[in-house]
């Protein structure tokens, strides 16, 4: 039941201070057609054993699966620590430091995770976060063309995220910011420079890896577009920094913004969210960030304190003056994030990202070992891979659902051009048993998809 602290007097005391008669009068203004009345199809109300069974029935419908998905959530060990410190009382209800010098240890703690962020990326400074990864290339996009000044179009490969790319356009494409494709290498799944456009941009972006878990070459990407007086917008996956060049040492002079998914640093894949956006950029681009930057600072006393240094969002300046409307801090994954990188600390970070792609590449050399599986892509890769398979995607992968395996990502809705291709990830959750088993249903799924297949030939042939 909802713990409801008003008793009857205190409504009916209430209710005469402002003189209606009942609560009912206070939305008299809305039309009886538009109201919903008694919730007829909603059941009565159960106790905490009954409630807490059907929420077991519930949970177990959905399986235990071995999951071979990433495409930009990532399944990740995350010790029980993490999550055990952010659910204590002071992170868990703790959201966003409105009167922000009272609220020192979520100034601190965001603080830390700026240090962690800009030292992870390579980059001078870094907000305290937005709503997720696409979100926060949007605001990227945007925070670029604002910083330029003199182009509103914007170089967007198709090798990164579809589901970011079609965030960027619904956040931009009314605010007269062109965006231009730039294809990918059909051999390598790669970006390259002499393919994309020339012209007047605002900035390129650059995944790394790319949705299909290449690698791109970002020290000449990054070279061409300064060359041509473009900004260079980096989307990276957090974890790969770990063991790839950081984005602020990219080409000579380095990538001007960071942007990227926070999920895999602590977040456990929970029926889509929450996740959390990070952003890094240059100094010189500080005041076009959107969202807040904590700083340190020392009060009259000379203690060591933490402060709101930049609030540039519309609940806190002119809204005409601010840097975004729809920017936030998802105050507790940002938590879980900053615990999850203090306990691995570099090592533990480097292991898992080195852990990852091997594991990736084992899953590859035997899953390619199958008749009528093939790699698409020739180049290096970080944990993700893109196989073309012999049979319908879709098929094959509900197939191996029935066998308690998700098989990856299906491409074929998004890159038509690529035949029958799913993506596989396998990170370093993933042991050989599983890799092994992956395989076996993959060989059999195939192998009476052959068999079904030459019996109808053979049937079709006869006269």
């Amino acid at each position: 039941m909802p713990f409801i602290p008003h008793t009857e007097a205190d409504i009916k005391a209430m209710l005469a201070a402002i003189g209606v008669e009942r609560i009912e009068d206070l939305f008299d203004e809305i039309p009886a057609n538009l109201r919903a009345g008694k919730l007829a199809h909603v059941p009565d109300g159960m106790s905490e054993m009954q409630l807490g069974r059907l929420m077991q029935e519930r949970a177990a419908r959905d399986g235990v699966y071995l999951n071979f998905i990433g495409a930009g959530a990532y399944e990740h060990h995350i010790p029980a620590a993490v999550w055990e410190l952010v659910t204590r009382g002071e992170y868990y209800s703790a959201y966003t430091p409105y009167q922000a010098e009272a609220s020192q240890g979520t100034l601190q703690l965001l603080y830390e995770y700026q240090t962690m962020m800009a030292s992870l990326t390579g980059m001078d400074v870094s907000n305290a976060s937005l709503y997720d990864g696409a979100s926060a290339l949007a605001e990227a996009v945007l925070m670029a063309v604002r910083s330029h000044k003199n182009a509103r179009r914007i170089l967007l490969p198709t090798a990164v995220h579809p589901i970011y790319r079609k965030v960027v356009h619904s956040t931009v494409h009314n605010q007269n910011i062109e965006l231009v494709e730039s294809p990918f290498d059909r051999a390598g799944g790669h970006t390259p420079a002499a393919g994309a456009a020339d012209g007047d941009f605002a900035a390129l972006v650059i995944a790394q890896p790319n949705f299909f878990g290449v690698l791109e070459d970002v020290d000449a990407l990054t070279d061409w577009a300064h060359a041509r007086g473009m900004y260079v917008i980096a989307l990276v996956n957090p974890t790969s920094l770990a063991i790839l060049k950081p984005p602020g040492e990219w080409g000579a002079t380095g990538a001007d913004i960071v942007v990227g998914e926070g999920q895999p640093l602590g977040a456990p894949l929970s029926a889509g969210g929450p996740y959390f956006g990070f952003m890094c950029a240059r100094q010189a681009l500080v005041r076009q960030m959107p969202g807040r930057i904590v700083g340190r600072t020392v009060d009259r006393d000379g203690r060591r304190g933490f402060t709101l240094t930049l609030q540039a969002r519309e609940q806190h300046i002119r809204r005409s003056k601010a840097t975004s409307n729809i920017c936030t801090n998802q105050g507790l994954v940002v938590t879980a994030a900053t615990i999850y990188m203090a306990l691995l600390g570099p090592d533990g970070l480097e292991r898992v990202a080195a852990a990852a792609p091997a594991n990736t590449m084992a899953l590859v050399e035997k899953l390619t070992a199958i008749e009528g599986v093939e790699c698409v892509f020739a180049r290096p890769l970080f944990h993700e891979a893109v196989l073309r398979l012999a049979a319908p995607v879709a098929d094959v992968l509900a197939a191996l659902e029935a066998q308690g395996i998700l098989g990856g990502y299906d491409l074929t809705a998004h890159y038509p051009e690529l035949g029958q291709t799913l993506l596989v990830c396998a990170t370093e959750t993933r042991l050989p048993a599983d890799l092994e088993k992956y395989a076996f249903h993959l060989e059999e799924i195939l192998g009476r998809t052959r068999r079904g297949s030459t019996r109808t030939a053979a049937a079709t042939a006869k006269p």
